[in-house]
């Protein structure tokens, strides 16, 4: 059942399922909570208080917010892990694993752990020698290039077909339901404030993050030319001995969808560790 938690006048969509510790679960740009649909049961399943946050402007979230950065997400979700009674674990994929480095590092009190998909934690540069060496990141490139300037859907479409290289069983439904949301009027301009955003909010927190934390990359995400040098970029720049890096062979930017199973194997010592003492 969603519910909603009412943050300066707009509102925040989640659900809630499981009893026990608790973990939050938070998607990226252009999504929704339901993109944890494999994800959320098997957590549920191992004993963990699953919260599925639809982020500002996606979902069943509303519009009109003030801003989409990292660090307008990041309180978003604190808000939540307060209003549900944390502490928790945050799980972000691209956007909001930036946004769950920042919640982690202003509330270490309420975020005890972070797992990070595929995440834009770190500020960007321009690789034109990726460009230029790398098919799948070119491909990705310029259909984001055109997302972002010109708002369009079909475009969005044509990067997902790259950033998933396997699809589940259920993706054409799955995609008639992205599309049919982003076709809402406003929808697409949120997605295209986050793509403006600057990641570079959580990279100038990772020092200052003091709990757990685990970045899962997909060896064949289109954002990067070499995904394993993007994840070790951010674990380098966590005081030592917080962050792990783990690499799936074959994924891509959506390895909770992709390959859920392995997700989930990776996630359970995890959350088993970190929320020890909820």
């Amino acid at each position: 059942m969603t519910e909603t938690l009412s943050i300066g006048g707009n509102t925040i969509a989640y659900d809630v399922t499981g009893q026990g510790p608790l973990v939050v679960l938070a998607h990226g740009i252009g999504d929704s909570r339901h993109s944890y649909r494999f994800l959320a049961p098997a957590l549920v399943a191992q004993g963990y208080r699953v919260a599925n946050v639809d982020i500002r402007g996606c979902g069943d979230s509303s519009l009109g917010w003030d801003g989409y950065s990292r660090t307008d997400i990041a309180g978003d979700l604190v808000a939540v892990v307060r209003h549900l009674g944390g502490p928790a674990v945050i799980i972000g994929q691209s956007i909001s694993g930036g946004a769950a480095t920042i919640a982690a590092a202003t509330e270490p009190d309420l975020v005890t752990g972070v797992i990070e998909l595929a995440p834009f934690t770190s500020a960007q540069s321009f690789d034109l020698g990726g460009l230029l060496r790398v098919k799948r990141f070119r491909a990705g490139y310029l259909q984001m290039a055109q997302v972002i300037v010109k708002g369009s859907l079909a475009n969005w479409t044509k990067y997902l077909d790259v950033a998933m290289p396997v699809k589940p069983a259920d993706w054409d439904d799955e995609l008639a339901r992205i599309e049919a949301k982003l076709s809402e009027p406003g929808r697409m301009k949120a997605l295209q404030a986050m793509c403006k955003s600057n990641p570079g909010d959580a990279g100038t927190q990772l020092p200052k993050v003091t709990c757990p934390v685990l970045v899962i990359e997909g060896s064949d995400d289109p954002d990067w030319a070499d995904p394993r040098a993007e994840g070790e970029k951010i674990i380098a720049a966590l005081p030592r001995g917080l962050g792990e890096l783990v690499v799936i062979e074959g994924a891509g930017h959506y390895p909770h969808v992709q390959t859920p199973d392995q997700v989930v194997a990776l996630a359970l010592p995890f959350l088993s560790r970190t929320l020890a003492r909820a």
